[in-house]
């Protein structure tokens, strides 16, 4: 049925060129092309368009062949399953667009599936996940929803396809995506045999590989409702899958409340790390269960190493921990015990301290080896023994001693007085 009319002039998306050009590839043979999912679903809600995927009735080769017959650059980013990326180039630069054959599912393990292609628009709609990403408009912005989803969009309720055990079973991840769905939209219209049917099939999530489960928990835990949706997941026992079992919602909820005061990003990785009442034994979990990079697993070690940070610091204290731990480690540091202090995450006082690593310039230290080796002390372990001395003293002076100072000092240090 169709359920709407995008009017191209409130949604100039439509209108650009390097998508009509698409569109016009993929037609010039008698075949179907429509706009798909997420672009419809932000342009109904008023939300900015930015990917924009495409159905088509084509198979992926004839797609490419369509598309190169008209100049367009295609690759083949997914044939098994249909998919081909499209570049298209205009005065306001390259654009792709992800291209994809109708198609239906013939077998399904949980985490995979093997498909077949179709022209049928309503069997393309019935393997999708949420009744919302099962919309399609033309390029004149003609919505086409063989579901009903579209009711179920501007109400934002989030309701699996069909059998919501049979869509869970396909492809446990939408478990995690029907609560970063939540995050997202609000977790008051979430359809219950849809959570009912996430509830039961949990066990499932520990056959997914952990680099599916980042990307939709990165997602999730960022959302303008993640904190009531994770309350969710934690009731249901579906966030120990996620996060461990150790778990601490109102932290989260403090630190969400605090970067909001601070006009932060809301930041996945701290946000995971606080989630845990585990410090100490969340880091391998995460590294693990949520594949970190290598960065992110020595970012949340140098957290854990680092401790508690508070006001209770006097000003040339503040100062030296902040030139310790470095700004990136400072903020973490102080976010997260501020998180788990009673203290109002609007508090001025800790917004005072979180300030310092951005208004305090980090003084560098004046000494280098070089300099000591030209007063005639040789290289090797002793210069570094002198250098972390000289360090400290500086430190400990709240960084005033310029280089000559510490030089004089270097004579008491090698007496040992």
């Amino acid at each position: 049925m169709t359920a709407a009319q995008l009017a191209p002039e409130d949604h100039p998306w439509l209108a650009d060129a390097r998508l009509q050009t698409v569109l016009d590839a993929l037609e010039a043979d008698g075949g179907g092309a429509r706009i798909v999912g997420g672009a419809i679903r932000n342009a109904v809600l008023g939300e900015p368009v930015g990917d924009i995927d495409i159905a088509t009735t084509e198979t992926p080769e004839r797609a490419m062949a369509l598309c190169a017959k008209a100049g367009l650059r295609s690759m083949p980013t997914g044939l098994a399953h249909g998919t081909v990326t499209v570049l298209a180039t205009s005065s306001e630069g390259t654009k792709s667009f992800e291209v994809t054959t109708l198609r239906r599912d013939l077998l399904t393990d949980g985490r995979h599936a093997e498909v077949a292609f179709t022209d049928d628009w309503a069997q393309d709609a019935a393997r999708r996940d949420f009744t919302m990403n099962a919309l399609y408009c033309d390029r004149s912005g003609k919505v086409f929803d063989p579901l009903n989803g579209y009711q179920d969009l501007i109400t934002k309720r989030i309701r699996f396809v069909g059998d919501p055990l049979a869509r869970v079973r396909e492809d446990y991840l939408r478990i995690l995506r029907l609560f970063r769905f939540a995050a997202r939209y609000g977790p008051q219209d979430i359809d219950e045999p849809s959570l009912s049917a996430c509830v039961t099939e949990r066990d499932g999530l520990d056959k997914l590989s952990a680099e599916r489960i980042r990307q939709e928990w990165f997602r999730l835990i960022v959302g303008k409702w993640a904190v009531p949706v994770i309350e969710i997941m934690a009731d249901t026992g579906i966030l120990p899958y996620v996060i461990g079992q150790e778990i601490s919602v109102d932290a989260l909820s403090r630190l969400a409340e605090t970067e909001s005061f601070l006009r932060l990003a809301p930041d996945p990785l701290l946000r995971s790390f606080n989630l845990s009442s585990a410090h100490r034994t969340i880091v391998p979990w995460l590294r693990d269960h949520l594949r970190l990079t290598n960065a992110e697993r020595d970012r949340l070690e140098q957290l854990v190493a680092a401790g508690r940070v508070t006001p209770g610091l006097r000003e040339k204290e503040r100062r030296a921990v902040l030139y310790r731990l470095g700004p990136e480690t400072f903020r973490d540091a102080v976010l997260t015990t501020w998180c788990r202090e009673p203290v109002a995450p609007d508090n001025a006082v800790w917004r005072e301290l979180f300030s310092l690593a951005d208004e305090w310039p980090i003084p560098t230290f004046p000494l280098r080896g070089n300099d000591l080796v030209e007063l005639g002390i040789p290289p090797g372990p002793e210069i570094g023994l002198l250098l972390e001395a000289l360090q400290d003293l500086w430190i400990a002076s709240d960084f005033s001693e310029d280089k000559q100072a510490l030089l004089s000092r270097i004579p008491a240090l090698r007496r040992g007085t």
